[in-house]
């Protein structure tokens, strides 16, 4: 009988698990995350200005769509993601995301109508959920069990610390030359630096996958999208939690994109001001993010998940009733940090739960609902914003995100990840 032949990389060496045996790989696919990661900032400051003072919108609802739009993309691209790649692999889809995401700066410049905007916003969430969710999924690949959290940590940091410096960065060239086209030149070269890494240097995961299922003693389940939906979505309590923990985090994010710029502008803030609070918010997200995943590797998912979730809370709050710059900073800054705890431990515990095989599908199911809330969000705000004012909207989503901690902290065991994992033999930490 033949026995079968050690799993190889694309280079046709043999795959050895861990951060350092791969970081160069690694290193790649944090910048690349980080180009997917300014393809959004780009639009954090600017669109909802733009909205108002170039298209005329009158209505929160309205001005809300291309939120919608985009989080309705992403959603539906992060279900079919993770079954694209273990059809095709992670790098095909990968390159598929930057292809999607290219013509997004030249429709934001030449829209001649709200209508291209929302449209450019679905390419752009069809990008994110193709893109991001190959960096997430390679990164996982290439590390290993034993450092999940931090790679993950990594990944979202990288991508985040983009979006708070492009937020910022547009929000100056539109101070300086208008809200159209300037801010969206920085676009294409991101998108053709993201490509262009991503075809020339990045390679595939499917051989370290390959390595850690081996690894384990139980065996693969059946690897349809039917039923990674059903166990990720209602049938398992913890991925449940997970999921909805993930959808009211996003929910939170399109109140912070959509609606606080417009709050702001209304509190009587210039341009700049309102870039650098849009901008905080994500760079405070981004730099929390590689010690927050380091310590839910050292003191369990649970605790940083429930902490993340309780301090956006608070943070939320603490916008809606303050009426000065230096308060809604501070804001800013702690709904960041809440995130940053959150956001990379709930995908880390995602990982942790599933078998290797199943973990794209997974995690692609769990980011589907996750930005599902970014599109019920937008909704949720733009409407509330209407009916209830801009500090009622904001304390309606502040109460749905505490009722989310106690959710998670109800259904999550309080344990570490090493009770959940199987280490591979070999595996370089």
């Amino acid at each position: 009988m033949t026995r079968p032949s050690a799993p190889t990389t694309s280079t046709g060496d043999a795959p050895r698990l861990g951060l350092r045996a791969n970081w160069r790989q690694f290193t790649l696919l944090a910048a690349v995350n980080a180009f997917v990661g300014a393809m959004v900032g780009l639009e954090r400051a600017v669109l909802p200005l733009l909205a108002e003072e170039e298209f005329g919108l009158a209505t929160r609802t309205a001005v809300v769509t291309f939120v919608v739009s985009f989080g309705l993309a992403k959603a539906a691209t992060n279900l079919l993601a993770g079954n694209l790649a273990s059809r095709h692999g992670r790098r095909r889809v990968l390159i598929a995301g930057w292809l999607f995401g290219l013509p997004v700066p030249l429709l934001l410049i030449w829209a001649p109508s709200w209508g291209w905007v929302v449209g450019a916003n679905v390419l752009l969430g069809v990008n994110q959920g193709l893109a991001w969710s190959m960096t997430v999924n390679m990164k996982v690949d290439l590390v290993g069990p034993l450092r999940r959290g931090f790679a993950l940590g990594v990944n979202e940091s990288a991508g985040y610390l983009a979006v708070g410096a492009t937020a910022l960065l547009s929000g100056l060239v539109a101070e300086r030359f208008g809200l159209r086209p300037e801010p969206f030149y920085l676009g294409l070269a991101f998108a053709a630096l993201g490509l262009a890494l991503s075809v020339l240097f990045v390679r595939d995961t499917a051989a370290f996958v390959a390595l850690e299922a081996g690894a384990r003693a139980d065996r693969a389940p059946d690897r349809s999208l039917r039923r990674s939906f059903a166990e990720t979505t209602w049938r398992r309590r913890d991925l449940f939690a997970l999921s909805q923990a993930g959808f009211v985090n996003n929910l939170n994010d399109a109140l912070a994109w959509a609606i606080l710029p417009l709050f702001f502008a209304s509190r009587g803030l210039g341009v700049e001001t309102i870039a650098l609070l849009a901008a905080v918010y994500p760079l405070a997200w981004g730099g929390g993010q590689v010690g927050a995943g380091w310590l839910s590797d050292r003191l369990g998912r649970t605790p940083l998940i429930v902490s993340g979730m309780a301090l956006q809370a608070l943070a939320i709050a603490t916008v809606a009733a303050g009426d000065a710059v230096g308060v809604w900073l501070a804001g800013a800054i702690a709904l960041g940090a809440g995130t940053a705890l959150a956001y990379p431990t709930l995908l880390a515990a995602v990982g942790d739960a599933v078998h290797p095989h199943e973990r794209a599908s997974a995690l692609g199911v769990y980011r589907f609902w996750r930005d599902t809330g970014a599109a019920a969000g937008a909704l949720l705000a733009g409407a509330a914003a209407d009916a209830l004012g801009f500090r009622g909207a904001i304390l309606l989503v502040a109460a749905v995100t505490g009722a989310s901690g106690v959710v998670a902290f109800r259904l999550l065991a309080l344990r570490r990840p090493s009770a959940m994992i199987t280490p591979v033999p070999g595996e370089v930490a």
